[in-house]
């Protein structure tokens, strides 16, 4: 057990500094979120009105930018090079059907369960709360395998990230539980837990809004648990969640790449041979 240890802690030793080698030459990057979310923003207030028109206009915006995103992330994880704003204009495009083929996937059974919530208000919000649990859970990666692994299908990418959980689930949420512990040890934790991965297994991660929302909500737990005021808050959380943002996405990737295709025990091995144990 202490070997294994051992071999997690070097494992996210190394993603943490292949993240902050990524992170320096990709600070454009933190621009293009910014830029995208003001874009989607001001969009989005053109859009209300227009009913589901305007849905389906918000809709090809989010898988406009997330593709965008996920193109840039693919860039900035080999570090080859220091991203520039001729990369931000090509991104675009990148990536656009496979998000429309998982957010066209899960709508369906979100709208019956949004329905059945309407219907029977006790047992629908159960139901729907367990089921967006169940999906933040299953495809959390699924943004990795878009533009990490061959695939042919939407199904294939659910497939894939099914598979990547049940095999490194310990690895790969470990980070994550650290990250929003105030949050889920604050007096309303669980209330807040279930409203982050509902909206969070809405769209698979792929939500481009809540790309900011998990660095949003972690940042103002720890500054809540450090004691900052609101006001204090406020200031902190502009400055630091479009950083953070990119951070997590690229900590992510690399995590990603460092555990698809192998396993705990082959971790271990390769561990105790640099040591040399």
């Amino acid at each position: 057990m202490s070997k294994l240890a051992s071999a997690t802690v070097h494992l996210y030793r190394h993603v943490l500094h292949a993240t902050w080698r990524s992170l320096t030459k990709s600070w454009v990057s933190m621009v293009a979120l910014i830029l995208f979310a003001l874009l989607f923003l001001g969009i989005a207030r053109i859009a209300a009105p227009l009913g589901m028109a305007g849905g389906f206009l918000l809709g090809m915006l989010n898988a406009l930018l997330v593709g965008a995103t996920l193109r840039l992330i693919e860039q900035s994880l080999s570090a080859s090079r220091t991203l520039g704003f001729t990369d931000v204009t090509e991104s675009f495009g990148y990536y656009f059907w496979d998000v429309i083929g998982v957010g066209f996937v899960l709508w369906l059974p979100t709208l019956l369960l949004d329905m059945g919530l309407q219907a029977n208000p006790a047992y629908g919000q159960f139901l729907l709360s367990a089921f967006l649990l169940l999906v933040f859970i299953l495809l959390n990666p699924a943004p990795e395998v878009i533009y990490q692994v061959r695939h042919e299908s939407t199904l294939d990418v659910f497939k894939t990230s099914y598979e990547f959980v049940v095999e490194h689930w310990i690895e790969w949420f470990l980070p994550f539980v650290v990250l929003i512990l105030p949050v889920v040890l604050s007096p309303s934790g669980l209330e807040e837990f279930f409203s982050l991965s509902g909206r969070a297994g809405r769209g698979a991660g792929l939500d481009f809004l809540q790309i900011l929302m998990l660095p949003l909500t972690a940042i103002g737990g720890w500054l809540s648990y450090m004691g900052l005021d609101a006001e204090g808050q406020e200031i902190v959380l502009f400055l630091l969640t479009p950083p953070v943002a990119m951070a997590i996405l690229l900590f992510r990737g690399h995590l990603f790449a460092s555990l698809h295709g192998s396993s705990r025990r082959q971790r271990l091995f390769s561990h105790q041979f640099d040591s040399g144990e």
